[in-house]
């Protein structure tokens, strides 16, 4: 394997760490919006926030490392991406501003003020994981040329990108059911984890039924992707993921919480695996290869000296706390009643 495509795996293995990580924090996030404020409302999106607070900032470290990698090993497709999906990457980036700011606000708020700031984490959760999805069906759909600024517009206003956007969307929401499920079981907390138990549930369906349905979409508008994905290497991918899939559904209604979260992350992830193989050898489809992207070999292996350097570091700091926050030893404050001053 070259360098080359090492950083490519490499990037695509960031890709799914963030979608898995950091799309259930958007998921929790659209669930927030639909709670109410309602004594039984409250309970559930404290519920959520007491999830959320101890791993939100941290799941973001796989987006920074993915456009560290991206821009230095693959400048071309790097900068082709940012001029023509300026505006879907913009308001991506906009949503986890405004989505943070609010989260970090909202314990410390009140009455009218506090249910603004709760709208606009569920709204800037929403927004995200759709403008993602879309500028992903840009670059899927051969809308990103190299060389030359593709159409700002219809580069992500087009039938991919707004099934990918909405399918984007529907994946983060049933990752934080099934999470949220097996945290407020951990807590002991019946009601909470019976109605996550019913969101993951319905989640699951319905993001089953959309990602059939992009694929649809997929075959009549980017059909060099179809094909790597029904024909090329990308058909192990999709089997893994509805694999995945009914078994994190069979263990969500077995109650078997732990399967459900591995299973769920697992069916997530082959959906990004899927998109990398039916692109595979290609950086940008229809535009790039691998070979033409790629920057210079010591850049190349430069980089990649520096991200195992990195990770000897970086990875065991974020097991640490994922497990201290998957066995209840970290929480944060993040509900009314906690809040410090």
């Amino acid at each position: 394997m070259s360098p080359g495509d090492l950083v490519f795996w490499l990037i695509l293995a960031g890709i799914a760490a963030y979608t898995v990580l950091a799309g259930a924090d958007f998921g929790a996030g659209v669930w927030d919006l639909g709670c109410g404020h309602s004594p039984r409302g409250e309970r559930l999106r404290q519920a959520i926030h007491r999830s959320v607070g101890p791993v939100w900032e941290a799941n973001h470290v796989w987006l920074i490392f993915v456009l560290v990698m991206a821009w230095t090993a693959f400048p071309a497709v790097f900068a082709a991406v940012m001029e023509t999906l300026v505006i879907p990457l913009s308001l991506g980036l906009l949503g986890i501003v405004l989505r943070g700011s609010a989260f970090a606000f909202a314990p410390y708020a009140r009455g009218r003020g506090r249910r603004a700031l709760d709208a606009v984490f569920g709204l800037s959760s929403v927004l995200t994981p759709f403008m993602f999805g879309a500028a992903t069906g840009g670059i899927v759909s051969d809308r990103v040329p190299a060389g030359r600024p593709g159409d700002a517009w219809s580069s992500w206003l087009n039938p991919t990108s707004l099934a990918l956007g909405v399918l984007a969307v529907v994946l983060c929401a049933y990752l934080a059911a099934v999470y949220l499920a097996a945290d407020a079981r951990r807590r002991d907390l019946p009601d909470e984890a019976a109605v996550f138990r019913a969101w993951a549930l319905g989640a699951g369906v319905v993001a089953g039924a959309l990602a059939l349905a992009a694929l649809v979409v997929v075959r009549a508008d980017a059909d060099r992707v179809w094909t790597g994905l029904v024909h090329g290497d990308g058909r192990a991918a999709v089997a893994a993921s509805v694999v995945c899939g009914v078994a994190a559904l069979a263990a969500v209604w077995w109650h078997r919480a732990e399967v459900a979260r591995l299973a769920a992350a697992g069916a997530v992830a082959a959906v990004v695996a899927g998109w990398a193989l039916a692109q595979h050898p290609h950086a940008l489809p229809g535009s790039l290869s691998i070979d033409q992207a790629q920057a210079e070999r010591p850049v190349l292996v430069l980089l990649l000296w520096t991200v195992g350097v990195g990770a000897a570091i970086l990875v065991p700091s974020l097991v640490l706390l994922y497990r201290l926050a998957l066995t209840g030893r970290v929480e944060a404050y993040h509900d009314e009643d906690d809040a410090p001053g």
